[in-house]
């Protein structure tokens, strides 16, 4: 892990470039989801209801954009999953438009992109990259719909560093979106991701099935509603489907998780 650490810091001093440039745009969001989450089978299966309490960040600046968010994750049941456990993910969008003033000419591409992401587990001691392309797609009604082409790269310490199996390396899709509604006075959003992850092999020769991960949310902006101020508090539910949960192709999670959101 400790060749990692510069590289982890460099992408957290980058995410935060009002140190040295003034960002164009920022949002921060706490969320707090909870519901009950599957347990892969190899970590011996059940569900337990579980509090996951998210940081989010994104915000956009003079050469791209940046997004990352940490998950604090409490199961209910001491079973060695999601106790006290921590995730993140960093991901910086280097725009082509923004440096060098490039259109794809398209009328449905807005923006091309170089992505530099990298995913941490703490428990299970996984460290992944993914370096690609980020295409932004110019559709009506989207706050921003974009789709990502990503290796994904295990750099995990592994059994011997006392995590889960290291894996060899693969590549990623993301398709991530914002989609704001109104009806009257009220509002509303529709947003998230669906991730592919391909197939892969572990450090024993085990097979790591390829896997779908869907994270749609469905907000209400509560606060607007209650106390004439919009865009601070919402309500809703957050839907998570993922089969072959973690590479294990016995679990497949279809869970509703009740969601409170406080953009601060």
């Amino acid at each position: 892990m400790k060749k990692n650490i510069g590289l982890i810091i460099s992408l957290f001093l980058v995410s935060f470039t009002p140190l040295t440039y003034a960002l164009d745009w920022s949002k921060t969001e706490l969320h707090l989801a909870n519901g009950k989450i599957e347990t892969p089978q190899f970590l011996g299966g059940g569900s337990a209801s579980t509090t996951v309490i998210t940081l989010q960040h994104a915000s956009g600046w003079k050469y791209g954009d940046n997004f990352f968010f940490i998950d604090y994750l409490d199961s209910s049941e001491n079973k060695g999953f999601n106790d006290n456990d921590y995730y993140g993910e960093v991901y910086l969008n280097f725009s082509l438009n923004k440096i060098m003033g490039f259109e794809s000419g398209l009328s449905l591409i807005r923006d091309v992109g170089v992505v530099a992401g990298i995913n941490m587990a703490r428990d299970a001691k996984v460290v992944k990259y993914l370096p690609g392309i980020r295409l932004s797609w110019n559709l009506p009604g989207f706050a921003f719909l974009n789709s990502d082409f990503t290796a994904y790269l295990d750099n995990s310490k592994g059994a011997s560093g006392g995590g889960a199996p290291s894996e060899n390396d693969s590549t990623m899709i993301d398709v991530n979106w914002a989609y704001p509604l109104s009806f009257g006075a009220h509002n509303f959003s529709i947003e998230g991701h669906i991730e592919y992850i391909g197939e892969r092999v572990n450090e024993f020769g085990g097979k790591v099935s390829d896997w779908v991960l869907a994270q749609p949310q469905f907000r209400y902006d509560l606060g607007k509603t209650l106390f004439d101020v919009a865009d601070k508090f919402f309500v809703g539910i957050e839907y998570q489907f993922w089969m072959n949960k973690l590479g294990d192709e016995r679990t497949d999670e279809n869970e509703v998780q009740v969601l409170f959101v406080l953009r601060i």
